[in-house]
């Protein structure tokens, strides 16, 4: 009897993952699971920012994990970037004699856009599973409900300091990388033809404050993602291992597709009118 049961059990599942319907409502559901919880995260961890409840000794351990031990990647990734970007506009401008303006665009391209998004996706494959696979060991292993029976909320233990790590060292990174990635350019323009003096005049020509601060805005949103998304999907974790795995991995997808995505919408608010 129990094996009839748990066979028209599974037959019953079929059919609803078959239909498109429940398969559309499902991911609506999930969707809207999601969107809520980073909301509810975000409003609790900045309720103890506000208040002043936030540990400082792991906050610099997290600043240290996610920001210094970054920047080898950083730069290496950043200043190919820029390289790369000099090899093809140098040679073109250099056809249509504008060569000093390939060191503008370089930098003008590494302060809106790829700075700040080389930045975002190095430190999401990084920290967002980092993240993700800490916190996620910890809930399969019942050490957030061993906070939680300490009267320790595990958003002011857990959360908090790495919202913070990640607000204040993407920023420091995004400048790391735009100055990374003009001396890549550099490094290649030069050589192919274009004058080591108009390359840096074309920067200071064409790059102005407000591109560099804007690039960095978008470092700060980028950054929240990383610490938001990786902290609730090991808070969600279950499963033991294998649960620890996906969580992980699904980390890293999710906060590099909202990167991408939310940095669509900041290029439209504030380079839109530019």
């Amino acid at each position: 009897m129990q094996a009839i049961l748990e066979q028209q059990g599974e037959t019953r599942k079929q059919m609803q993952v078959a239909n498109p319907v429940y398969t559309f409502t499902r991911q609506v559901a999930q969707l809207v699971m999601f969107v809520g919880d980073i909301g509810i995260l975000l409003a609790q961890a900045m309720g103890f920012v506000f208040r002043g409840r936030w540990e400082a000794r792991e906050t610099m351990i997290q600043m240290a994990i996610i920001g210094a031990q970054a920047v080898p990647m950083v730069v290496i990734t950043s200043g190919f970037t820029g390289a790369v970007l000099a090899l093809y506009s140098a040679k073109l401008m250099l056809q249509f004699g504008v060569g000093s303006l390939a060191g503008g665009a370089v930098a003008l391209a590494m302060a809106r856009e790829l700075g700040p998004v080389v930045t975002g996706v190095v430190v999401a494959a990084r920290s967002a599973s980092a993240i993700a696979a800490e916190i996620g060991s910890m809930k399969v292993t019942e050490q957030v409900d061993a906070l939680r029976a300490l009267a320790v909320p595990p958003v002011q233990y857990l959360v908090v300091p790495r919202l913070i790590a990640c607000l204040t060292m993407l920023p420091a990174l995004g400048t790391l990388a735009f100055v990374t990635g003009i001396f890549g350019g550099y490094a290649v323009a030069v050589p192919i033809g274009v004058s080591p003096t108009s390359y840096l005049l074309g920067v200071r020509e064409l790059v102005d404050t407000y591109d560099v601060f804007a690039g960095l805005l978008k470092t700060v949103v980028f950054g929240a993602i990383i610490a938001l998304v990786g902290c609730r999907a090991g808070l969600r974790t279950e499963g033991g291992a294998a649960g620890v795995g996906q969580a992980t991995t699904n980390s890293v997808v999710v906060a590099v597709l909202l990167i991408y995505m939310a940095n669509f919408f900041l290029a439209y608010l504030l380079f839109g009118g530019r």
